[in-house]
């Protein structure tokens, strides 16, 4: 069976899925990426700066960087990725079946309605309605519509988890349209090594000053509103414990932040760091804190990394996430978005459990990641292909 991936640029989480796809013997696979001027570097207006990841990200499958006349490209806004010449390109490559990554570019909308009723249209994407108000709006009700247009584009769409899932089902997918491929990371990656960066981790804990008994706090991710940084830091610095929290990522709030932080020696920021020494970040610290209020805040894939290296994690509400991965004092805790009184009751039960404790938790996350896998999506996948072939 030929499928062809169209997608919009390179990215961490999905080239390994991609390698492993490419190994199976009965898919020919070949990948489409949209965004051509990401090849040697991505402009993420979310850390604000351009980036090029330390890991390889374009071995161990076939692909195509497909001309994107947008004169402001980028996968940040719908017209930021146009390749006049895309549909044709998939046409030549006589794939049996599409498999897109997200709809809400011009092209890739353009692609789905081109092939509708001519090739088996999959879609995966990590939607949810995590922020959709209650009851009735007009903005609300022509926003439905729009969607359930898109999804009749689609002949089955992989959910990632079950916000996801329900965000298909509200906008008219049929459950048997559904395949669960769960949203992962390199797990492997992650954990190997583990001895060694976890002494590396202890080392940089003690050049930055941090007592070896005390329980660290760690944010990972884009210094931006929807993160929600600020809120976690209010609630920190309201919070009395001796503990320590670190910010890791760049961004358009890093110069409030810098303020909020200049006279608190518990509060450190790392700067952004890339994905060759994420494994070392995460066990500098005791539990991951993921305080995003949103909108459009998805599944929250640090999480996963988090997990993946031993360690719990403490998310808000509007985290997609939450429902599938997050057992509260298990694997870790919820608080209601927004809500600083609960974040700050959840920095609490953490510190409340003592460093053994939460190492017992981290053992708990990183048997659970064990579920959350490329091999588990590649089965959902291995489903449809046995059925289309």
């Amino acid at each position: 069976m030929k499928l062809a991936i169209v997608t919009s640029h390179p990215i961490q989480y999905n080239a390994p899925f991609f390698r492993k796809l490419a190994e199976l013997t009965d898919l020919k696979l070949k990948v489409f990426y949209t965004w051509s001027q990401s090849e040697k570097a991505v402009h993420d207006p979310g850390f604000g700066q351009s980036r090029s990841w330390d890991i390889p990200l374009l071995e161990g499958y076939s692909y195509t960087f497909v001309y994107n006349k947008a004169k402001k490209p980028g996968s940040h806004h719908f017209w930021g990725i146009q390749n006049p010449s895309l549909n044709k390109e998939v046409e030549i490559f006589q794939p049996d079946a599409i498999l897109v990554y997200g709809w809400s570019f011009y092209s890739h909308l353009k692609l789905m309605r081109y092939f509708k009723g001519k090739i088996p249209l999959w879609f995966r994407g990590d939607s949810n309605l995590l922020d959709e108000p209650a009851g009735f709006s007009w903005k609300k009700y022509l926003r439905r519509l729009v969607l359930k247009w898109v999804c009749s584009h689609v002949d089955k769409a992989f959910y990632v988890g079950q916000a996801n899932r329900n965000y298909y089902l509200k906008h008219g997918l049929k459950p048997e349209q559904l395949i669960f491929a769960p949203h992962a990371i390199d797990n492997q990656r992650f954990a190997e090594n583990s001895a060694e960066n976890e002494l590396e981790a202890q080392k940089w804990r003690t050049r930055l000053g941090i007592p070896s008994e005390a329980v660290v706090f760690l944010f990972v991710g884009k210094f931006e509103p929807k993160k929600n940084p600020l809120g976690l830091i209010q609630a920190f610095q309201a919070f009395t414990h001796h503990a320590y929290l670190i910010l890791v990522g760049d961004g358009v709030e890093k110069e409030h932040i810098q303020k909020l932080v200049k006279n608190d020696a518990r509060i450190i920021l790392l700067g952004f760091q890339n994905q060759s020494v994420m494994p070392i970040v995460y066990r500098l610290a005791n539990v991951l804190v993921l305080p995003s209020k949103g909108p459009n805040e998805t599944w929250g894939l640090v999480v996963n990394e988090a997990f993946a290296c031993s360690r719990p994690a403490i998310v808000s509400s509007k985290v997609g996430c939450a429902t599938d991965l997050i057992q509260t004092g298990y694997t870790g805790w919820v608080f209601e978005s927004n809500n600083e009184q609960m974040l700050k009751q959840c920095l609490e039960s953490a510190v409340a459990q003592g460093k053994m404790g939460l190492q017992s938790r981290g053992e708990n996350a990183h048997q659970l990641i064990q579920n959350w896998s490329y091999t588990a999506g590649i089965k959902g996948l291995e489903q449809i292909i046995k059925h289309e072939g």
